[in-house]
């Protein structure tokens, strides 16, 4: 490693801090605050821990942790870079430790765990208020002095930035930081042996070079005066993983030290970043970002119709800019504008089924239908065999094909996108593709998905295969494999099949050869009803038991996609069935306690996880679609706006100012799985929206 020196810029200067100070007053202006805590949470470890943040840079990077300032996760640290977007998620920064000197009085701010199960430095006792500005997590510091410190990325690169500003103060104050760096897969842990990085200076700080292939990164301050380090701080221990039973232990290395000294005012910023001429100045970046969310959340006016009686909820705005952390660049050979969805953070990458159920309210909801066009576009050149994949592998390599849903959600989305745009050019440029789905299911395509020409009804699946939403997997084991006809892929194929009758009429054909099979469909989907249990089949013609009367919450969407499919009596059935077994304030049971087989708590290892995914855990994404359907019999908007609430004030915890992806069976229905999980947001936004047009 090359000798180390110190390195000042006359950037440093205390004028130009404070022209910085000075402008970085601009970067919060225009953004509502929704949440905020203050000392009772912040200074509880237990309660500051369970607390996370997030923020993206729209091509599949981000940075996150908790209000505490502790890592519990594996992903959590200030840039995880997408150096493939939106895949090869690269976790490079972990953390700044930042010590502030006043006078002869020091003040660690970080907070870590140890292996030891030592809490050492304990910084979270020294913050006052923690808040979201946007989806900027804001803290503030009373350490012989208060600091100010935020955190946000620059949209479409893989930067970082950390600021600091000092706002009152009565005489200068020191501040040291500590960059902490790494160099790994997302999903792994660093144990880091004898692995020596290449650090170098470089101006405004260094740049560091893992490995003889690795992408270099760079950490800098324009502010402060920068010493290269390379000691390995090892054995910090996550929280989270040791729950989830995954390796919990990881060495961080300490690669560069900065300090700079503030008067009261002035502020320093430190930029994290894979870019060589990155934008180190704070607060131009810090303009940039609130002017984007400022101009996302201003959105918001299009979900007010004017004849409601409702005024806007609180969260909304909030939960209009968390949708856009999950919308992502997703280039393709003829499309470089492409577009697509991240399913959950932290640890998803873009999967078909859930771009599919989660663009309306992404993207139709919000306004920025420009995005939901690029999504669409983007999936119609992955068709393959008239299907849609099902996930892309984060490290690349060849789309997966395993799911019979994710291509009939493809219909839906385009009808929702048709309706609130009338874009026939578009919809042209769908339509054959959308004849060579039909066509490919009818004939029959991967893992025996196919229509049975007797009832019209489709098909699929097999041994070791889980092709449904309902997906888990253990090694050979397929924990729910509803081979057969399930219930709510039929009702997705009859919907599918009414598009394609509505869209062919448009281009001016009859739509004949649709509309027979969609007569046979619906006639055949009578044959989900249970008398005996007065609601719908799970699944028809299962090969290892018949019909499967198991009580789960898939029937649903018989109700909410089509009015048409139930007669009355058996709708207001299954809205009352799920109501009575499944429904809790933050979603749907996957299964009903009284099946056997239901677990009510996500917990554990892997496999303990893997195995309650499908059995009870409760599924924020499926409250949408019981609303509407509920909406949809009882006619009454109030009580259906109402099952929201819940879920949606939920964004004051987990995933501080977003939604989880799931939530315990049994109360107090703890959240789990994901802290950000996009159908989730999705659908309360599509879900609210559409309830206030159906009966305004």
């Amino acid at each position: 490693m090359p000798a180390a020196r110190k390195t000042r810029t006359p950037s440093a200067s205390p004028a130009k801090r404070k022209l910085a100070s000075n402008r970085s007053n601009t970067r919060t202006s225009g953004i509502s605050v929704a949440i905020s805590f203050g000392p009772e949470i912040c200074n509880d470890l237990v309660a500051a821990e369970q607390r996370e943040w997030l923020v993206t840079n729209g091509i599949g990077g981000f940075a996150s942790g908790t209000v505490a300032g502790s890592a519990t996760r594996r992903y959590h640290g200030l840039l995880v870079a997408a150096l493939n977007p939106p895949g090869e998620r690269t976790f490079l920064a972990a953390g700044l430790d930042e010590i502030v000197r006043v006078g002869d009085q020091t003040y660690p701010l970080a907070t870590h765990r140890w292996a030891s199960g030592a809490v050492a430095p304990q910084g979270y006792l020294l913050i006052q208020n923690f808040r979201l500005d946007g989806v900027v997590p804001v803290w503030m510091y009373q350490a012989g002095a208060r600091i100010e410190k935020s955190i946000w990325m620059r949209h479409g690169e893989n930067t970082t930035y950390i600021q600091y500003t000092l706002l009152e103060s009565a005489s200068p104050v020191t501040l040291e930081l500590k960059a902490l760096v790494n160099y790994r897969d997302f999903h792994a842990s660093t144990h880091a042996g004898d692995w020596r990085m290449r650090i170098e200076p470089v101006e405004n700080g260094v740049r560091i070079t893992a490995f003889e292939t690795a992408v270099p990164f760079y950490v800098r301050c324009a502010e402060a005066a920068c010493e290269p380090q390379h000691t390995w701080y090892r054995d910090f221990l996550f929280l989270r993983e040791s729950e989830r039973g995954l390796d919990d232990r990881e060495d961080q290395l300490y690669a560069a030290r900065f300090d700079v000294q503030l008067q009261k005012g002035q502020t320093v910023t430190i930029v994290c970043s894979t870019e060589k001429d990155t934008i180190l100045d704070g607060a131009a970046t810090g303009r940039d970002e609130v002017k984007r969310q400022s101009k996302i959340q201003s959105a918001v006016s299009a979900l007010m119709q004017p004849s409601s009686a409702e005024a806007m909820p609180s969260w909304m705005p909030q939960l209009v800019l968390a949708a856009d952390q999950f919308v992502v660049k997703r280039p393709l050979p003829g499309q470089p504008a492409g577009k697509s969805v991240i399913a959950g953070y932290h640890w998803f990458s873009d999967w078909g089924r859930d771009t599919m159920i989660a663009m309306p309210g992404l993207a139709l909801v919000t306004g920025r239908t420009d995005v939901a066009k690029q999504i669409l576009l983007a999936f119609s050149r992955l068709v393959d065999g008239g299907m849609l994949p099902n996930n892309f592998p984060d490290a690349g390599g060849a789309p997966e094909y395993n799911t019979m849903d994710a291509t009939l959600w493809y219909f839906e989305a385009v009808r929702q996108y048709f309706a609130a745009t009338q874009d026939s050019f578009t919809l042209k440029k769908l339509f054959p593709t959308f004849a060579k789905i039909v066509s490919a299911h009818v004939k029959g395509t991967r893992y025996n998905i196919h229509v049975d020409p007797a009832d019209g009804l489709l098909y699929g699946g097999g041994p070791g295969v889980q092709l449904t939403w309902m997906d888990a997997k253990i090694g050979d084991w397929v924990v729910t494999p509803r081979t057969g006809k399930p219930v709510e892929i039929n009702a997705l194929w009859i919907n599918a099949l009414e598009i394609m009758v509505e869209f062919a009429q448009r281009f001016g054909s009859s739509g004949h050869i649709y509309a027979q099979l969609l007569k046979k469909a619906k006639s055949g989907f009578g044959k989900f009803w249970n008398a005996q249990r007065n609601c719908c089949f799970d699944v028809l013609d299962s090969p290892s038991i018949g019909n499967d009367s198991t009580m789960r919450p898939n029937q649903i969407f018989a109700v909410s996609l089509n009015a048409g499919l139930l007669p009355s009596e058996q709708q207001k059935a299954v809205v009352d069935a799920c109501a009575s077994q499944l429904l809790t304030p933050f979603g749907l049971r996957s299964l009903a306690p009284h099946e056997p087989g239901y677990t009510g708590v996500y917990s554990g290892g892997p496999r303990q996880r893997d195995a309650a995914y499908h059995q009870g855990t409760v599924w924020g994404w499926l409250l949408g679609p019981f609303a509407l359907a509920h909406s949809r019999v009882y006619k009454d908007r109030a009580a259906a706006l109402g099952f929201l609430e819940p879920l949606a004030r939920s964004i004051n915890s987990y995933g501080v100012g977003t939604l989880a992806e799931i939530f315990d069976g049994d109360a107090p229905h703890h959240p789990r799985g994901c802290i950000a999980q996009a159908w989730t947001v999705a659908e309360v936004l599509r879900s609210w929206k559409e309830l206030q047009a159906r009966l305004a």
